[in-house]
């Protein structure tokens, strides 16, 4: 019997590699949801690929809630978020609710309402699997290695450092929107670039390693790996590491998520060890102080992770403006996590809440800075 997939962020990195994925297996997969932003173009284009798909702008005027009923009716055992920042949260929850098994890209679905979000998974006994590289790399070794995590001493998130890695504090002061946007391995969405320039990228995963993975924030260790070919290691109480690697390639991500829990073979490129090298270095925590405050999130709980997503969505948006330097995203990060957001995450509204005061109080931040 096909698998039901829904396909939220349809024209972006995620949404085409996971579009490519399907179309490799037409007798296993039938795409019955596609959703996109504003690319009408190519949401026209892939709805005669899939005529029986349901298409969905959420730009348009009530886009949201069109998004939001077309989930409850699709009927997915799949659903697939690629959709990129906050927008992607009441998406998550809504396939979760209609009793979709989710596949997780939107990493601030768990970093703003991980509480929520876990606690509907468990109610409507639905997985979520993660597909971004390193999560899901973590999410198949726990599988693979112990599935019951009782000897899991830490887990190491790899980072390839983005394009600033060697770059000075007194260089990245002065970096472009171009600069910025010139990632070396990943061909990602402006947002996720930028992102992975300022490490905030890896801070977000740290949050959601934490909170996915049920380990304090201490045990979520990064490390730089330029080439993007390990994707992330556990270590057990023995001291001895494991890890996956494989080609920088989200479609791999992708495909053992679609085919979960059996392991498929694939007609991707395989990794190839001729020729291959691989280095690893310790993060600078002063160059890139996205990490260190996404540390604190994690340990301060509550909403804490919200508004450091908040408040990094508002400053990067103004940096792609160009109303900010790079520089400034962290400050504003930290100004808007030095006021207290104690309250709990298990209640959408409370959530929501604290997403647009964090805004606020951001926004006015760039307006001061700028």
């Amino acid at each position: 019997m096909k698998k039901r997939i829904a396909v939220l962020g349809a024209t972006g990195s995620i949404g085409k590699s996971a579009i490519d994925i399907i179309s490799r297996d037409a007798s296993g997969f039938e795409v019955v949801l596609l959703s996109a932003c504003s690319n009408r173009k190519k949401i026209e284009e892939l709805s005669k690929q899939f005529p029986a798909a349901q298409c969905v702008l959420t730009g348009d005027e009530r886009g949201k809630e069109n998004l939001l009923a077309a989930i409850k009716n699709a009927n997915a055992d799949i659903t697939i978020n690629g959709i990129a920042g906050a927008a992607g949260l009441e998406p998550s929850l809504a396939a979760l609710v209609s009793s979709s098994d989710l596949v997780l890209a939107n990493k601030e679905t768990i970093v703003m309402a991980g509480n929520l979000v876990m606690r509907t998974a468990h109610e409507k006994n639905v997985k979520i699997i993660p597909v971004d590289s390193e999560h899901s790399a973590v999410f198949h070794l726990l599988e693979f290695i112990n599935p019951e995590k009782k000897e899991v001493n830490e887990i190491t998130l790899t980072a390839s450092g983005g394009p600033f890695r060697n770059f000075s504090v007194e260089e990245m002061r002065n970096v472009s929107v171009e600069d910025a946007l010139a990632h070396p391995t990943w061909k990602m969405g402006p947002k996720i670039t930028i992102d992975s320039a300022s490490m905030a990228n890896k801070g977000l995963e740290i949050i959601e390693a934490c909170v996915f993975f049920n380990l304090p924030p201490e045990k979520v260790k990064v490390v730089i790996h330029p080439q993007s070919i390990v994707h992330s290691m556990i270590r057990l109480s023995n001291g001895v590491f494991y890890a996956q690697l494989s080609k920088p390639d989200m479609r791999h991500p992708i495909h053992d998520a679609l085919y979960w829990p059996n392991t498929t073979p694939s007609t991707l490129e395989p990794l190839s060890f001729d020729s291959l090298s691989l280095d690893f270095f310790k993060p600078d925590t002063q160059k890139f102080p996205m990490l260190p405050l996404a540390w604190e999130a994690a340990k301060q709980g509550a909403l804490y992770p919200c508004a450091y997503n908040a408040a990094n969505e508002e400053a990067v948006t103004a940096f792609l403006q160009r109303k900010i330097v790079f520089t400034d995203i962290p400050k504003i990060t930290e100004h808007v996590m030095e006021a207290d957001w104690g309250g709990a995450d298990t209640n959408l509204d409370a959530v929501l809440r604290a997403d647009t005061e964090a805004r606020k109080n951001a926004c006015s931040l760039i307006m001061e800075a700028g």
